[in-house]
């Protein structure tokens, strides 16, 4: 009666053995999955984060009246006038410590670029105003460039 028990307890050996090293294999496929789900994710959002700046500034820029390129402060600057009442406004979209800013003003009011409100994060702002009437727009974020060229209206300092 003896060598049954034993061969018992080595069965039962084997089955707990092997549903450990199953347990091991299922919670190494979870945390490689994880893992992946987690870059994909960042890799994501980083992307989401660098086309909302470029259609806030598009955005912004179909809704002008105006539409010129300056520089402010160190950086380039949209500057979108509109008149309001009589009298002309400009909102400047543009890059300052870490983030894309608004600044809605009137014309010709003295202000600095740390002056506008912070709308979201973003490295760098670079415009340019093509001779062929096109506006193109390049934002640095999260250590990448997107670009959006939007034709205008007049293909001269108009909205687009």
């Amino acid at each position: 009666m003896k060598q049954p028990m034993k061969k018992t307890h080595m069965e039962g050996f084997l089955a707990l053995a092997l549903f450990g090293v199953f347990a091991a294999c299922v919670l190494s496929v979870l945390l490689t999955g994880a893992g992946a789900y987690r870059r994909l994710a960042e890799r994501d959002d980083a992307a989401y984060g660098r086309r909302t700046v470029l259609q806030y500034a598009a955005a912004k820029v179909r809704q002008a009246e105006n539409v010129a390129v300056e520089r402010f402060g160190d950086a380039d600057a949209l500057v979108l006038t509109e008149q309001l009442d009589g009298e002309q406004y400009e909102t400047r979209v543009y890059c300052c410590d870490g983030y894309l800013r608004e600044l809605f003003a009137q014309q010709g009011a003295d202000l600095e670029p740390e002056d506008g409100e912070q709308v979201l994060k973003a490295e760098a702002l670079q415009a340019s105003l093509e001779e062929n009437g096109l506006l193109r727009m390049e934002v640095l974020s999260d250590g990448d460039w997107e670009t959006v060229v939007l034709c205008l209206r007049s293909g001269g300092e108009r909205g687009a």
